[in-house]
């Protein structure tokens, strides 16, 4: 472990976390905007545009020397489907950018209250369809926006739709049933998240739709014939068991699935390539393996 993730958790776990377990879904908007905009730096260069794919507004990612016309990650940002933007994750998009080459699309796609379940998922659909019209497509996310990548990928095959050249997640959220072991015996260890307001996300995503529905919870959905899906999380995490049972039941589906089970990092580390040697590790990990995919 490197002296900076010891810092970090130790920040994480008596600032953040006692935050997240408190304020309402506007304060930890304003907050987690706010810190990004702080905290979370991209490649000098990085070039941002706003446009707006099937009535959902986007914000395009591209670092200095990225090529246009080739594959496009579309990424699905995290926050519990509560708060997360856009803007809160676009530092890190650009620093995938650079290592990749390829630009990166990020959807502002409705969030709860308000917007309850499917909202999202028929959000990251509409953008999926009108950039797969075009471009081959690497589909992304992190925590709940991983689940809903991973979601998303259900519902293209389900619907017959063009595949992604590929899927990745960061940390993800992939059964609202929230049954995984992890989840009680990483309460306490998990340095961001707290297990205490599952219960009242739950609530504020489904609004007292069935969890078990795979748009909602990928977990149980079917996946065969799907293309490559790449997995990371923390050993810590609460959501831990998530991205364990998710590669073992893409594995039991044949599809071709890698997971990396890390150690004492925090939930999405890679928010933090600024300043965490893990965080970099593993964004290169992930541009490796997305070299691999073609396109």
């Amino acid at each position: 472990m490197s002296w900076q993730l010891a810092l970090l958790n130790r920040q994480l776990r008596w600032i953040e976390k006692p935050a997240l377990a408190r304020q309402a879904p506007d304060r930890l908007r304003r907050a987690f905007e706010l810190k990004s905009r702080l905290y979370f730096h991209a490649p000098r260069g990085t070039v941002y545009r706003r446009d707006a794919l099937a009535g959902v507004p986007v914000q395009w990612v591209s670092a200095r020397g990225a090529a246009g016309g080739g594959p496009v990650i579309l990424y699905l940002h995290g926050g519990a489907y509560v708060f997360g933007s856009s803007d809160t994750h676009r530092a890190m998009l650009a620093k995938l950018s650079a290592l990749t080459g390829r630009a990166a699309c990020l959807p502002d796609y409705r969030l709860a209250p308000e917007h309850p379940f499917p909202a999202q998922i028929e959000d990251a659909l509409a953008c999926y369809r009108a950039l797969r019209g075009e471009h081959d497509v690497i589909l992304g996310g992190d925590s709940a926006g991983g689940g809903l990548a991973l979601a998303a990928l259900h519902e293209v095959l389900r619907q017959g739709l063009d595949k992604p050249l590929g899927v990745f997640a960061f940390s993800p959220l992939t059964d609202m049933t929230f049954s995984a072991p992890s989840v009680t015996e990483n309460a306490e260890c998990d340095n961001v998240l707290p297990a205490g307001r599952i219960g009242q996300m739950i609530e504020m995503f489904l609004a007292g739709q069935n969890p078990e529905d795979p748009r909602a919870s990928p977990l149980f959905g079917a996946f065969k014939g799907a293309p490559p899906v790449w997995m990371t999380v923390g050993d810590t995490e609460i959501l831990r068991d998530d991205a364990v049972r998710m590669h073992a039941r893409l594995q039991a589906q044949e599809v071709e699935s890698v997971l990396s089970i890390e150690r004492n990092v925090p939930h999405v580390w890679p928010l933090f390539h600024n300043v965490l040697p893990e965080a970099k590790a593993t964004l290169r990990g992930l541009a490796g393996w997305m070299d691999g995919l073609g396109g």
